[in-house]
């Protein structure tokens, strides 16, 4: 079995990465483009768009023009109560308040698709923004919904239509909600969503913090090593059953992933230094929990903490199993953290009840000096 590939090496396997410098301006623009080739396809051009929003109530209004035509959508606000506390003696006023008041106390929000513990979340002061991913594209081969309305015939996979949703739900969340901190922005879902969510982080840098849960592969299960939970999740059964998440190109590495010049760890790195929280249960019967764990997360952390922001990563992991309800709450404090500078006494550093394994990943020994 092949290794995980090394983040530091660039394509054309004669270089490496010297610089936290050279990784920003160089390395990860590589990746970035790297990965829109071989996985997610071209994430469209922001800049050739106009979005427009409109809000009645906690529903907002999502119209996005671009070549001459138009997609539309909707979300939906879910705001702490009126007197949730925050440390800066904020309380939220908000069915009477004047709006530049408002903006004045304005709430963190996460992003989510497909269900999430919302109360959790608004109990401590951050919003949960959600909207019908369907709309934005349907999970299958059909082209219809609100992206495809612009880019039918784009070798594009959904994933990166649903990452696009989230993108345009941030811009409009900016139009139309000052209750809204659109600085403090987490994003999240499960299983094929949180593949999504994940995609969402990688593709904004507006994304605060990205929190993909049981994403396995095309999300953060390890294209190598995918037997280390026993369920054998790898690309050939992903692509069979989906084939539509990613491109095409992606599909011609069946049976042949090993070949791949990227593993999920160098997804996971290409989000550094925002902030990235990986939720996983060790009774997940869907993904290779134990692969993320101690392959993909080890892996991933190097990088983080070799361009000197070790606590932006973390790994949750949970007793459950897949799409747990408990896995929000499992990332809540470092998602409190990251939005709101609370401290933690979690170590999300923790591999327990499983320990990382460093023969996936020989080039730790060969990470370059930072200066």
């Amino acid at each position: 079995m092949s290794t995980l590939p090394d983040p530091f090496l660039y394509l054309d396997q004669k270089s490496r990465v010297q610089s936290k410098e050279e990784w920003y301006a160089c390395r990860q623009p590589e990746i970035m483009k790297m990965l829109q080739e071989y996985q997610y396809g071209y994430y469209p051009d922001h800049s050739a768009e106009t979005v427009t929003a409109t809000r009645s109530g906690n529903t907002v209004s999502i119209s996005v023009a671009a070549g001459g035509k138009t997609g539309s959508f909707k979300a939906t606000i879910n705001l702490p109560a009126k007197t949730a506390a925050r440390d800066d003696g904020f309380t939220g006023g908000f069915s009477n308040a004047p709006r530049a008041a408002i903006a004045n106390g304005s709430f963190p929000v996460v992003i989510s698709i497909g269900g999430m513990d919302n109360k959790a979340y608004l109990n401590v002061g951050i919003a949960v923004v959600t909207f019908d991913y369907t709309t934005v594209s349907p999970d299958s081969a059909t082209k219809s919904g609100a992206f495809w309305s612009l880019y039918n015939g784009k070798d594009i996979g959904v994933l990166t239509a649903w990452a696009w949703g989230f993108h345009r739900v941030l811009d409009a969340l900016i139009i139309t909600a000052p209750e809204i901190d659109s600085t403090k922005v987490g994003v999240t879902g499960c299983s094929r969503l949180g593949k999504a969510a994940l995609a969402a982080g990688l593709f904004d840098t507006r994304i605060t913090v990205t929190m993909p849960m049981s994403s396995g592969v095309q999300g953060l299960g390890p294209y190598r090593y995918t037997t280390l939970s026993g369920q054998g999740e790898n690309l050939e059964n992903s692509k069979s059953g989906a084939g539509w998440w990613t491109n095409s190109v992606l599909g011609t590495f069946v049976n042949k992933a090993e070949q791949l010049p990227y593993d999920a760890h160098t997804i996971a790195a290409a989000i550094a230094p925002r902030a990235l929280i990986i939720d996983q249960g060790q009774g997940d019967q869907f993904t290779n929990s134990k692969g993320t764990a101690v392959v993909i997360y080890p892996a991933a952390e190097l990088v983080y903490k070799w361009l000197g922001v070790p606590d932006m990563i973390g790994m949750a992991i949970r007793s459950g199993a897949h799409c747990d309800n408990a896995g929000y709450t499992n990332v809540l404090p470092f998602v409190q953290k990251i939005l709101q500078g609370k401290t933690t006494t979690r170590n999300y550093a923790d591999l327990t009840p499983w320990s990382a394994m460093p023969a996936a990943y020989p080039w730790s020994s060969q990470i370059p000096a930072v200066a």
